[in-house]
């Protein structure tokens, strides 16, 4: 990386993930980190909170990144991206093990919603192998291949349905980037900066090591968000990862 960023585009690499239980927890952690810009909602808010938690995070002016995984069948999952698109989500995923087809009406879908209500078409994301599975956990749920092999499969079938970027653990970057290009957003979670714990994930990486592979967001939840300071926490990797490029 040869091209010095900006300050305020290492923070829009940088996805903070409101892994929390409820809106008032959420709410303490939008007011808490001013400075960032793109925010996670996950499965267990969302399931709590619905829809209206992706309000909460528009008002305070941040993105919303809903990694809600859709998996279903093609037509149940075009109506979730078509419902998840009209409060305004910036990110979306679904998994890639749902198919080809169920990707490409998610992206059929996505496009008409756009048009239709006049919103910006978001960037769908395809999950491709989890951060907490190993060789062993795909060996025992019937994947022949390790995890490699396994991510850069379903980041091709992303990719040849029309999809945009994948999610993958950042020990699988350089190879999607040697294997699809440039173009691809990688987006990845497993980051943990190095004076942090691991915790449950398992394939992880620091901040600087995911950007100088080739990310082009980075998920970071309790390393910030469980900090004395989260604010300073943010801003100790902003720091990191400007020294890195």
């Amino acid at each position: 990386m040869t091209a010095k960023l900006a300050s305020q585009d290492i923070k829009e690499k940088i996805i903070i993930a409101l892994d929390v239980k409820n809106q008032a927890e959420a709410r303490k952690i939008l007011e808490s980190l001013p400075e960032a810009r793109i925010f996670k909602v996950g499965l267990e808010l969302f399931t709590a909170e619905g829809p209206a938690m992706i309000e909460l995070v528009r008002n305070y002016g941040r993105q919303v990144f809903l990694d809600l995984k859709l998996h279903d069948i093609p037509n149940t999952v075009a109506g979730a991206v078509r419902a998840a698109l009209r409060p305004g989500v910036s990110m979306l995923t679904l998994h890639t093990s749902g198919g080809k087809e169920m990707m490409s009406r998610a992206i059929e879908s996505a496009r008409e919603e756009s048009e239709k209500s006049n919103l910006d078409l978001p960037l769908l994301l395809g999950v491709t192998v989890l951060t907490s599975l190993k060789d062993k956990d795909l060996e025992e749920i019937g994947f022949s291949s390790g995890s490699q092999a396994q991510v850069l499969r379903l980041a091709r079938l992303a990719w040849q349905a029309g999809l945009k970027g994948v999610v993958c653990s950042p020990q699988e970057i350089e190879l999607l980037r040697t294997e699809l290009g440039p173009e691809l957003k990688i987006i990845t979670p497993g980051i943990r900066p190095a004076w942090a714990e691991a915790q449950d994930q398992k394939r992880i990486m620091t901040p600087a090591e995911a950007l100088i592979k080739g990310a082009d967001y980075m998920v970071i939840g309790r390393p910030i968000t469980q900090a004395v300071s989260p604010a300073e926490a943010f801003a100790r990797i902003v720091e990191e990862l400007e020294a890195t490029v």
